[in-house]
């Protein structure tokens, strides 16, 4: 009997509610790192030639990149990457659909004259 592939390991670890969920919640961290090695490639930069642009070590790059990597960079350095890939950043915010929304975060009308 042949192995399943990737694709069908994903969609059956997927099945199982405790691995969705925490696939969810490490999604965003894995897409940007996927954005910025496209970001990077698509300037036909090496990872070297990246860290020269922004005054830094190609190990620095690495780790930034790497969906291994335990850090959560900073979002001025996100920016700085992106302008030596010649982007800018721009952030979004999307509700979650589990939740209901933060009532707290709602400006009432006693929140507006303050």
């Amino acid at each position: 009997m042949a192995r399943p592939g990737f694709d069908g390991f994903k969609k059956k670890a997927l099945d199982r509610s405790d691995v969705a969920k925490e696939y969810e919640r490490l999604s965003p961290a894995y897409e940007l790192r996927r954005k910025l090695v496209e970001l990077r490639q698509s300037a036909g930069l090496t990872q070297e030639e990246a860290a020269e642009r922004l005054n830094t070590r190609k190990s620095n790059i690495s780790r930034l990149e790497s969906v291994n990597s335990t850090i959560s960079p900073k979002l001025s350095t996100i920016s700085d990457y992106a302008a030596a890939m010649g982007y800018s950043v721009k952030v979004d915010f999307v509700p979650l659909e589990s939740q209901k929304p933060n009532k707290s975060l709602q400006r009432t009308p006693e929140k507006r004259r303050r």
